[in-house]
């Protein structure tokens, strides 16, 4: 069988180690799924996600060419619930004043300053070598 990245598989976990799980593919084809993609958020403990012969179902991360090696992730299938949107009077923090339209002029306002002090510290470097 060939396999391509993106593409979502099914296999048989054959071996755990603490790094990671490998799972047969068929046909003589292994693939890895590393501790890091085994679980969205930290997973201290591998074995609390998989187990020695569970079957899975997960998603080709990458194929080396060199060597084979496919590495799988689960974490890619995971539906990640982030909460309840968030409610028109719940307090939004933005990084800028969203109220006021300044667009660049204050760096406008500023940028004949930065040249100045920059060309003055040019002619130091300059007159001091």
């Amino acid at each position: 069988m060939t396999f391509k990245i993106g593409q979502r598989v099914t296999g048989r976990i054959t071996g755990i180690q603490p790094y990671g799980a490998f799972v047969s593919l068929g046909g003589h084809r292994q693939g890895l799924i590393h501790i890091s993609e085994c679980h969205c958020g930290y997973v201290k403990d591998i074995h609390d996600y998989l187990k020695v012969n569970q079957e899975v179902n997960a998603v080709v991360l990458d194929i080396d060419e060199f060597t084979g090696k496919i590495s799988l992730s689960l974490r890619c299938l995971e539906h990640v619930d982030f909460g309840p949107e968030p409610d028109e009077h719940q307090h939004r923090h933005y990084w800028t004043n969203h109220r006021i339209n300044i667009g660049f002029k204050p760096i406008d306002d500023r940028l004949s300053g930065w040249k100045a002090e920059a060309l003055r510290h040019l002619n130091q470097e300059k007159a001091s070598s």
